[in-house]
């Protein structure tokens, strides 16, 4: 079992930045891999980013390629999102997600970030 916290969303203006933080407790941190993703109202969820157990092999979604970067620190069972140059389209609720055998299995509660002047 995983649980997982988000935290670090709020309103910002466009072009502002923030850093998303995902709490997690449960199974070992560092024996899965991570995910970020969103949804803003009115669409599906979709993927943002992921990264591997160990840190290494980050990918990201061409919405957000250059502008957010995915991390964490396996001391602190906490992972990241750091989201630069914010616009409005970026508005939505992020989820964290622990990826286990190739499969998203564990998901947190979600955060708001909203992008508007």
């Amino acid at each position: 079992q995983v649980q997982l916290v988000e935290s670090g969303g709020g309103l910002v203006q466009p072009g502002d930045s923030l850093r998303l933080s995902c709490a997690a407790s449960g199974r070992t941190f560092n024996s899965y891999a991570m995910g970020w993703f969103r949804q803003a109202p009115g669409k599906e969820r979709e993927f943002v980013a992921r990264i591997s157990w160990s840190g290494d092999s980050p990918y990201y979604a061409d919405s957000v390629k250059g502008r957010f970067t995915i991390s964490r620190d396996n001391a602190k069972n906490t992972g990241y999102l750091q989201m630069n140059s914010l616009k409005p389209e970026d508005m939505a609720v992020y989820y964290c997600a622990a990826r286990i055998m190739g499969t998203y299995t564990y998901w947190g509660q979600g955060t708001q970030v909203t992008v508007s002047s």
